[in-house]
């Protein structure tokens, strides 16, 4: 049963009772403890904390790319290692991890390819895909002539090549200028809106967090908690543009966060501000 084809109503990703402690050379590491947290279908939810309070710890155990010492995940109602081999998500990292010797249509049919899509449905998809993300007229660039900002869009692009209903992104932008960020924010709300698809993403940046965001969940220094879950009261996801970020109600979001986060950590360390 694909993603698309969950019983109404399951939710994108449920994390129950999660614990998850590192064997190391100086001895344990606990990284996370006690994590609840249910993101619907058709979400977008951030994670923020301080550094090393296992933000991306928390995406990758969703991912199947690590696996949780205690506790259960589940992704629209399947272990995590049943929707990573469905394919039910994609990723996206903080380096676009572009391959170089492959033209950008190459590197987002590159899923395609690995999953044995016939050739025109290739083209087909890489099209709509390209244009969705804004680059038809770079197909047959190499990444070494794109912009850091255009290469993370051929990332999303790629991410999104098997119509996933789940987005695990960490922190994708962090990389970028403050210009180039803000665009690519706004792009991203404009793509999950068009796709229907949740998203979990992972920042450092309360701004970030507060325009992209249905819910902001701030976690606690480590062992990483949930210290607390913040619906963001601003207009619609889809309908939010750069104009929300002159709004007063996006000023109030970014304070809420914030004294949350410091709440837990008093110099929230790791953690952008502005």
């Amino acid at each position: 049963m694909s993603a698309s084809e969950a019983t109404p109503g399951t939710a994108a990703v449920e994390v129950v009772g999660v614990d998850k402690t590192f064997e190391t050379r100086s001895g344990q590491v606990h990284a996370l403890q006690g994590i609840d947290l249910t993101v619907a279908a058709g979400e977008f939810v951030s994670l923020i904390g301080p550094s090393g309070c296992g933000k991306s710890t928390l995406m990758r155990l969703i991912a199947d790319l690590d696996q949780p010492t205690e506790g259960d995940i589940r992704v629209f109602g399947k272990t995590a290692d049943r929707a990573r081999r469905d394919q039910d998500y994609g990723i996206a990292f903080q380096q676009a991890g572009l391959l170089p010797w492959r033209t950008v249509s190459g590197n987002v049919s590159l899923p395609l390819e690995v999953h044995r899509t016939d050739a025109g449905s290739r083209r087909a998809r890489v099209a709509q895909l390209l244009e969705m993300v804004g680059l038809s007229d770079f197909a047959d660039r190499y990444p070494d002539q794109l912009s850091g900002g255009m290469q993370q869009r051929v990332a999303i692009a790629r991410a999104l090549a098997e119509s996933p209903s789940l987005l695990l992104m960490d922190e994708p932008f962090g990389a970028l200028d403050e210009m180039t960020r803000e665009r690519m924010q706004t792009e991203l709300v404009r793509i999950c809106a068009e796709t229907g698809a949740a998203v979990v993403f992972v920042t450092h940046s309360i701004p970030e967090a507060v325009f992209l965001s249905d819910r902001v969940v701030v976690m606690s220094p480590r062992p990483g908690r949930i210290q607390q879950i913040l619906p963001m009261a601003l207009q619609a996801t889809e309908a939010r543009t750069e104009d929300l970020r002159e709004d007063t109600s996006f000023f109030e979001m970014v304070t809420a966060v914030r004294e949350a986060l410091h709440q837990g950590t008093p110099t929230a360390k790791g953690v952008e501000t502005r």
